[in-house]
């Protein structure tokens, strides 16, 4: 009886999702075209991009996303936003969350995390209201599958704090604060800590703070009848000195994860103790050519909703990086480097059905879509590509139309 509850609350949630749309932003004001409707015959999934407004940009950009070509068009609505360059969804579908990487809000030092109401007919958004992250360039933040629970990085300060989201999908106080310590091998990148990503696993009861400065991936635990977090009794797992870990992607099975390491352009693969919430290396390995000799540093990773195939992105070399992944033994093996066909991808996203891949390439201002080979993992260019000034976040909602 308790699993069927759990698949029908499972089920409920999804059709929510394709019920919803979604938008972000970032800081500030806001939306223009407030009152759009959606034109018929453009039903499918809206796609929300976070940008650096430092160059040139108004925030973020909000498009559609034809779900058979994976065709993106312009939906008419911008967010005003100072350096959104990471947002998130609520569980719910209805709110979205943006980061302020910046370093001083308003007369305080540090970032922001703004709250945003969502239009799921238009991709609107109405700013709730908005808390210090208590750091320094805020750079990732995440939301609990209870959306009760926001958790947010903050790069320069390297610290991890939690806020609580209300019911109205506004954010209250920082209810933790907790300061990395540290330092790690590589002088130009590694001399104090820089916490990278917060990331909740699929069973709601560790988040994992990757840091790049320190060389360790943090856990914690979710106390969510606090809307808190706490250190674990297993409190880190260590990489090897100089990989610089930055994002996390758990697998589908919720038995291995992946970090992503910017500084050595490396995954370090690990099997995953749900129970304890302790993560334990199996693998590290490249996500460049054998034969490249020039400069890149590692940014995004993200895995397929089958589970089969996993995917980095290379600032540098310019390329996403794929993998297949052993369902057995949750190691990967490399199968291939696409050009993102523009400069510096520092973050991709792959569409809920598994369908699509888009890259966003920051120094290029250009987003590009490309086909996923269900079999293969392979990517194939669509033809479709946008402008986007310094675009460095994309984000899926499915949309019913």
């Amino acid at each position: 009886m308790r699993r069927r509850r759990q698949k029908f609350d499972w089920l409920r949630k999804v059709i929510t999702l394709m019920g919803a749309a979604v938008i972000m932003n970032g800081m500030g004001i806001m939306v223009k075209a407030a009152g759009e409707q959606t034109p018929k015959g453009t039903a499918g999934m809206l796609v929300y991009i976070g940008t650096y407004s430092q160059h040139g940009s108004k925030g973020i950009y909000v498009y559609r996303m034809n779900p058979t070509t994976g065709e993106l068009t312009f939906t008419g609505q911008t967010a005003e936003a100072q350096n959104p360059s990471y947002v998130t969804l609520h569980p719910n579908g209805r709110y979205l969350y943006a980061v302020s990487e910046v370093d001083k809000t308003g007369d305080k030092p540090g970032g922001g995390v703004s709250a945003f109401a969502l239009n799921p007919e238009t991709g609107g958004l109405t700013f709730l209201n908005q808390q210090l992250s208590h750091g320094a360039a805020p750079c990732h933040v995440s939301v609990d599958a209870t959306g009760h629970l926001l958790t947010v990085a903050n790069y320069s300060s390297g610290t991890i704090a939690a806020l609580p989201v209300h019911e109205d999908g506004s954010l209250g106080e920082a209810t933790t604060v907790i300061q990395h310590e540290g330092s790690s091998v590589n002088p130009q990148r590694q001399k104090e800590p820089h916490a990278h990503s917060c990331t909740i696993d699929a069973n709601n009861r560790f988040a994992f703070a990757a840091d790049l400065g320190v060389d360790k991936v943090y856990s914690y635990r979710l106390d969510l009848a606090n809307n808190k977090l706490v250190p674990n009794e297993v409190p880190f797992v260590k990489v090897h000195p100089g990989a610089g870990p930055r994002h996390f992607a758990f697998h589908p099975s919720n038995r291995y994860g992946y970090v992503i390491n910017e500084v050595d352009s490396t995954i370090t693969a690990f099997t995953y103790d749900a129970e304890k919430g302790a993560l334990n290396e199996i693998q590290s390995l490249s996500t460049l050519p054998a034969d490249f000799k020039g400069n890149s540093t590692c940014a995004d990773i993200h895995i397929t909703p089958s589970g089969k195939f996993l995917y980095g992105s290379n600032r540098g070399h310019d390329s996403i990086a794929i993998f297949s992944i052993d369902e057995v033994t949750g190691k990967l093996t490399p199968i291939s480097y696409v050009s993102t066909q523009g400069r510096t991808p520092r973050n991709f996203a792959i569409d809920p059905t598994g369908t699509f891949l888009v890259a966003a390439n920051q120094d290029t201002n250009n987003i590009v879509v490309f086909r996923i080979d269900a079999q293969t993992g392979q990517l194939t260019p669509t033809g479709q590509t946008i402008e986007v000034p310094a675009p460095v976040c994309v984000k899926f909602l499915p949309h019913a139309g």
